[in-house]
């Protein structure tokens, strides 16, 4: 019997991550397609719903505290503002060359996003794509 409790309790626990994780993305997803419809009609309800799906989802990630905590540290760190000539909004795409990528610290959880400093304001960002995935200050 108590093998049985802790079983569950450890499943409990194991799965809240991930509850708040598909929170995110769910409700992401459901905002950016409103968001996209609005602006562009049904094809920018996909494309919205898909971006957003990926915020929301990070979101999740970053958690209620931790948002916050990352904002404020951040600004702490001063690091140098990239001049961005187009809008800094979700989904765009950075340049490969002249734009420096800072990795997020392991205890705001955040580990396969990198964030950096775009007209002094602060975006996580795809790694791999280099598009914004959230705004995070202005």
């Amino acid at each position: 019997m108590k093998i049985k409790i802790i079983a569950l309790t450890t499943l409990i626990f194991a799965s809240i991550p991930t509850l708040a994780l598909a929170q995110g993305l769910v409700r992401g997803t459901e905002e950016g397609a409103d968001q996209g419809a609005h602006s562009a009609g049904p094809i920018g309800a996909v494309v919205g719903g898909v971006v957003g799906g990926v915020t929301g989802g990070v979101n999740g990630l970053f958690g209620i505290d931790q948002r916050p905590r990352f904002r404020d540290y951040a600004s702490r760190e001063h690091r140098r503002s990239y001049h961005y000539s187009d809008e800094v909004v979700i989904g765009a795409l950075l340049p490969d060359n002249g734009v420096t990528y800072y990795d997020v610290p392991s205890e705001y959880g955040v580990h396969d996003y990198q964030y950096t400093v775009l007209n002094d304001t602060t975006v996580l960002v795809d790694p791999r794509t280099h598009r914004i995935v959230d705004v995070i200050a202005r």
